[in-house]
């Protein structure tokens, strides 16, 4: 039998790819519109002054982070111990209840913010399901050596569908405002049963079975005891905590850069054009050496481009700068993502990959918080600028706190399928 030599010549990854391009799209697209609308409500029926307004962005993020962390163990352990695939399936499903909800709420003209707060709060709960399931999908469907490829070439159905998810449901809200959100509903069905046609995937455990609980605490004793991973996961943690822009878009869009929708749309989708950009080349010639370097860089400019942001009142050059951001991005998320997962083992990956989810998740929606809170008593700007500021100091801590990141050379894994140990050249040679 001939070995494959790209991940797209095995179809259960083919199939892989288009679910999570799918997903990707729809839930990127009611993320976005989520949180223009809590903005729109609070100033238009509110009657909320622009900070009082950005404020309730924050708590939005809060909203959506407060399941992700309560259900974050429980959606590792059943990522581990239950069919994969189900797992998708199941949190799918529960999202698209989420988007027909919104959709029939804002045709009827019913939107208010504890509403908005708490369809945010289920739209969270569904992606604390899917995002640790479908991560550890991949590393049972392609084989050890093609695995860097395949999660480049998975990061461009990721930010493919972070580009045109928002600018189409932008475009769509415009329109309609209904509309996308029921086209979200429709793309997650359609996602999930994708992965359903997938052969059934299971970890593999060797011994007797373990208590869930126990489980849960196997998975971040792990992850603390190998300060490489901690560190890989730590760093996204608090740069993006920090750097996010992307909460205070809302702000720019209506009343900063006076874009709109339409605009709010390509803003969203601009980071992902430069990653896609990125991907599609580190999906063909990726990196191997030096990586752990690359990922501190990369994540030093994102902070700078996140600066320039803040200060930029011409909207192209805004679009640009936030390309340049996402681009520094992809490049910190294919080292970390690659890294994770070659040194996990697979019967704790579903965990590991929960963990790291809770990690982004948490950057991502108390970044939200954060920047929230810092533009009602700063503005927006200045809330932006010090963040992309923040993100560039924490690099420069992480890589004096973990020298095992800038120490890392290549992806060489300690773990693999078979789950026996190999030489990590990342960490420091047993003496």
């Amino acid at each position: 039998m001939i070995e494959p030599t790209s991940p797209l010549q095995i179809a259960a990854y083919r199939r892989f790819w288009m679910a999570r391009f799918l997903a990707v799209f729809s839930t990127l697209s009611m993320v976005v519109l989520i949180g223009y609308q809590v903005y729109d409500v609070a100033r238009a029926d509110y009657g909320m002054g622009r900070r009082d307004a950005a404020f309730m962005l924050g708590l939005l993020g809060a909203a959506q982070f407060i399941p992700l962390f309560l259900l974050t163990p429980l959606a590792g352990v059943a990522a581990d111990r239950f069919d994969r695939r189900m797992v998708v399936l199941f949190a799918n499903t529960i999202d698209a209840a989420v988007a027909l909800a919104l959709a029939f709420a804002t045709w009827a003209d019913a939107l208010t913010l504890p509403l908005l707060f708490a369809l945010a709060a289920g739209h969270g709960a569904a992606r604390v399901f899917n995002g640790p399931a479908l991560s550890a999908i991949a590393p049972n469907i392609v084989p050890p050596s093609l695995l860097p490829k395949a999660i480049a070439l998975s990061s461009i159905a990721w930010q493919v569908g972070t580009v045109i998810g928002p600018a189409a449901g932008g475009l769509l809200f415009a329109w309609s405002p209904s509309a996308p959100y029921f086209l979200s509903a429709a793309l997650l069905i359609g996602s999930g049963l994708l992965i359903a046609t997938i052969p059934p995937i299971r970890a593999k455990h060797e011994g007797p079975a373990v208590h869930p609980l126990r489980q849960m605490i196997e998975g971040f004793q792990f992850v603390t005891r190998e300060r490489f991973l901690l560190g890989c996961i730590t760093l996204d943690l608090f740069a993006v905590l920090l750097g996010g822009a992307t909460a205070m878009l809302p702000v720019f869009a209506r009343d900063i850069l006076q874009v709109g929708p339409e605009g709010l749309g390509l803003m969203r989708g601009a980071p992902a054009a430069g990653a896609a950009l990125v991907a599609i080349w580190l999906a063909w010639r990726p990196f191997e050496q030096n990586v752990g370097e690359k990922m501190l860089w990369a994540v030093v400019v994102f902070g700078a481009a996140t600066l320039a942001f803040a200060l930029s009142r011409d909207f192209l050059l805004s679009l640009a700068l936030l390309a340049v951001l996402g681009a520094a991005d992809m490049i910190s998320v294919f080292v970390r993502t690659s890294l994770v997962q070659l040194n996990t083992p697979d019967n704790k990956r579903g965990r590991v990959s929960a963990i790291s989810g809770l990690a982004i998740s948490a950057s991502n929606e108390l970044g939200e918080l954060r920047a929230g809170m810092f533009a009602a008593v700063m503005g927006a700007t200045a809330a932006v600028a010090v963040g992309g500021a923040g993100a560039i100091l924490v690099t420069a801590l992480w890589a004096w706190i973990f020298p095992e990141l800038r120490r890392a050379r290549t992806f060489a894994p300690k773990y693999l399928h078979d789950e026996k140990p190999h030489e990590n050249t990342a960490k420091e040679p047993a003496s």
